[in-house]
């Protein structure tokens, strides 16, 4: 059985893969975490469906944040005896980088890019809807082009909490009108309407510069508070990272 891991700034997903996606889970990311922890965090979910740690003979790593990087890379390697893959970019992704460094290029946004490509074609458009909202270009003929990187709907509302003394937080869900009709749904839609506007536009763009029609997909843990309000997103795949943790994983295995 193969482990995917996938760790984002704020929330980290797992993918148990026994030839396909068999289980997957979401844990907040705490940069605290131990190898210790998360071997027992691992083992608590496994042994809810039935399984154990010993039980998986691969781990595939993409993450954003170093400190648990290593703490994985040491559970695997200490606790599971494993070598785990932790994808950069220089593991064979199969697809060439155009990025001016493709070293800056964070690997979800490369695993992304070999799973759109994968399971929906190319030319596409990723929009990955987590701490930042970061959408990425991928060419007719499969390369990684590049990107936009925005501030999250989280990060957004946060700024917008912390800086206005008489706003209070409120639920991050859309109203059905983008005219507000009391400072609750006036926030609501400011930051949700915002975001869905802001994405619709640098669709356009990215499409005018790409030169041709693009499939525009979108995924990341808060995608569907936003997607219902944007007009160029034609699909979303909430286990899109975690599908092409696995085909980047069967690449390297065979290579």
């Amino acid at each position: 059985m193969l482990l995917g891991i996938d760790v984002g700034n704020t929330q980290t997903v797992i993918g148990l893969y026994d030839d396909e996606l068999e289980n997957h889970w979401r844990i907040s990311t705490e940069m605290e975490r131990t190898a210790d922890e998360m071997a027992l965090t691992l083992s608590g979910f496994l042994a809810f469906k039935g399984h154990s740690l010993d039980q998986v003979d691969g781990a595939v790593i993409s993450s954003v944040v170093p400190e648990m990087t290593s703490a994985l890379v040491h559970m695997a390697r200490d606790i599971m005896n494993l070598d785990p893959l932790v994808i950069d970019s220089d593991t064979d992704t199969g697809i060439p980088i155009l990025y001016d460094d493709p070293r800056q290029v964070g690997a979800d946004r490369l695993v992304n890019a070999v799973a759109v490509i994968d399971r929906y074609g190319s030319p596409a458009v990723v929009v990955d809807f987590g701490t930042a909202t970061t959408l990425d270009a991928i060419t007719g003929s499969g390369e990684y082009l590049g990107g936009a990187i925005t501030p999250g709907l989280e990060i957004s509302a946060d700024a917008l909490f912390r800086h206005a003394a008489r706003l209070s937080r409120v639920e991050l869900d859309a109203p059905e009108h983008a005219i507000g009709r009391n400072t609750v749904e006036s926030v609501q839609c400011g930051l949700i309407f915002g975001i869905a506007g802001q994405v619709d536009r640098l669709v356009e763009l990215f499409k005018r510069e790409l030169g041709e029609d693009a499939a525009v997909v979108a995924t990341g843990g808060l995608a569907e508070v936003v997607v219902k309000k944007c007009r160029t997103i034609e699909v979303t795949d909430p286990l899109l990272t975690l599908n092409g943790l696995k085909l980047i994983y069967d690449r390297n295995r065979k290579t």
